[in-house]
């Protein structure tokens, strides 16, 4: 005559799914940082020629001033 076993799940095991996370290393950890930094640099690049392109542009207007009248 064989024993079964009887298995014991807690609150917690049975709540929480079962996914794995695939794991990460440092190469694809400092990947990830490098891109973040690359598109900040990117963004404030942008930004920055914009704000330059519109203040060439309201300095170099074709309409006269009051004082130029």
């Amino acid at each position: 005559m064989s024993k079964k076993t009887i298995k014991v799940i807690k609150k917690e095991q049975r709540n929480r799914p079962e996914t794995a996370q695939p794991a990460t290393g440092p190469r694809e950890t400092a990947r990830e940082m490098v891109k973040t930094v690359t598109n900040w640099v990117n963004e404030f690049q942008q930004k920055r020629r914009t704000e330059t392109a519109d203040a060439v542009k309201s300095l170099l207007s074709e309409s006269p001033r009051p004082s130029e009248i």
